[in-house]
């Protein structure tokens, strides 16, 4: 792509999370190749974030590949409003074996955000259906992020700088803090004894709050939350946007507390970064609810693109890879190299923590001053590395090779070594 096609190109784009008035100019990516990002300038960036958690099996796999292209041939696209197609009836499915317990009804979205939206929406309409009044409130939990559409944004953490000017026009709902400590579940016990009775659902990121820092918490607080869900009659919402598909070391995060939650959300990493498509999983009951003669029982909700077969190919063929090739084995090996590698940025200063799960790796830091000139430092390094608020992290993908991974951990701990952040 020629510099004045790129000039002129963006001169017209917005891009997300960006001040447009002072944006350094982009990347501008030219093709991919297994975990590594190929640019117009000629460089070989190693990918070290699996573009926003995404491309778990890395960039361009064949399998995926051949399935969407096979898929193009047949049909592209068809509306999922009285017609269906065998690559979401195979989808759902196998999604269906796949999740714990009972999580056998699925709807399909084409983003996080929405799968989100759907998922409190479902909620909500569950007690509406069953004649219950006044159970139309949400609570989550501060240093959560659960997308940027509106609903979403009120179930976030309300002091998250990139959606606190919104406060006013959201929905007022309910933050608590995640019960991590005895004296916090007390908290979260008097809140339900006070409120439970307005409270549709509990939502969570299960073990990892991602967008809100990487923030680790254990499968006990999972089990807790489960707990005070069915003593308080809440539903139990999981988000597992980020953590499924293996990203914390089980196929899905919820699988390491033993629990159930009524609905799921899925989307990210489900069709190996190549498709947008996302899903809510709802149990039994949940979906039973709005079995009803009358029509307006009925989830009123439909993405026009909903279940595209195309998304649905390529989310296929990534479960394939799951089944055929060792990604779990994989994570493990990327979790012991990065606990390895990882560890030398303790004894750096300004380092205030350093933490892995499964194939995340974080390093914490006291602040970081100028962004920009991390990220820029990370570039000249050969890697595509994107620290956010005070952290400097990799999610790579579960196919990467040791000596790229070396390579990403390495940048780490130099970059960070020269006390530029």
């Amino acid at each position: 792509m020629t510099r004045n096609r790129v000039e002129r190109g963006l001169s017209h784009i917005w891009l997300p999370y960006t001040q447009m008035h002072t944006m350094r100019a982009p990347v501008v990516a030219e093709s991919t190749d297994g975990c590594v990002i190929r640019t117009a300038d000629g460089r070989s960036l190693i990918d070290g974030i699996a573009s926003w958690w995404t491309a778990c099996h890395g960039y361009n796999h064949p399998h995926i590949r051949q399935a969407v292209e096979e898929q193009l041939h047949r049909m592209p696209h068809v509306m999922f409003g009285g017609l269906v197609h065998r690559p979401a009836l195979e989808l759902a499915t196998r999604l269906s074996a796949l999740l714990p317990g009972d999580l056998e009804r699925v709807f399909f979205t084409d983003s996080g955000s929405v799968a989100v939206e759907v998922a409190l929406k479902m909620a909500i309409q569950y007690w509406l259906n069953r004649g219950v009044k006044g159970r139309t409130r949400l609570l989550s939990f501060r240093g959560g992020y659960h997308g940027d559409t509106i609903a979403t944004m009120a179930i976030c953490d309300p002091e998250e700088g990139m959606h606190a000017m919104f406060a006013g026009a959201l929905p007022d709902q309910i933050i608590a803090d995640l019960p991590t400590t005895p004296g916090k579940r007390a908290a979260l016990d008097d809140l339900l004894a006070r409120q439970g009775h307005e409270i549709a659902a509990i939502v969570v990121e299960p073990l990892v709050q991602g967008a809100g820092g990487m923030v680790f918490h254990a499968p006990e607080v999972l089990r807790a939350l489960r707990d005070v869900a069915d003593r308080s009659g809440s539903l139990l919402i999981l988000d597992e946007i980020f953590t499924g598909f293996g990203r914390t070391g089980t196929m899905f995060a919820c699988e390491q507390a033993g629990i159930v939650p009524d609905i799921v959300t899925l989307s990210k990493a489900l069709t190996g970064g190549t498709m947008a498509l996302a899903a809510t999983v709802a149990r039994r009951h949940v979906f039973e609810a709005f079995l009803s003669d009358d029509p307006l029982h009925a989830l009123m909700h439909g993405p026009t693109f909903m279940a595209n077969p195309l998304a649905c190919a390529a989310a296929n063929a990534s479960l394939d890879l799951f089944e055929c090739e060792p990604r779990l084995e994989q994570v493990e090996a990327i979790r012991q190299q990065l606990e390895t590698e990882l560890a030398p940025c303790l004894d750096l200063e300004g380092v205030k923590d350093v933490r892995v799960l499964g194939a995340i790796g974080v390093v914490q830091l006291e602040r970081i001053d100028d962004l920009n000139a991390l990220k820029d430092a990370f570039l000249s390094e050969g890697v595509w590395v994107r620290p956010f608020r005070d952290i400097v992290y990799l999610t790579p993908a579960f196919t990467i090779r040791p000596d790229q991974l070396s390579r990403l951990t390495g940048a780490i701990c130099k970059v960070l070594a020269r006390k530029t952040v």
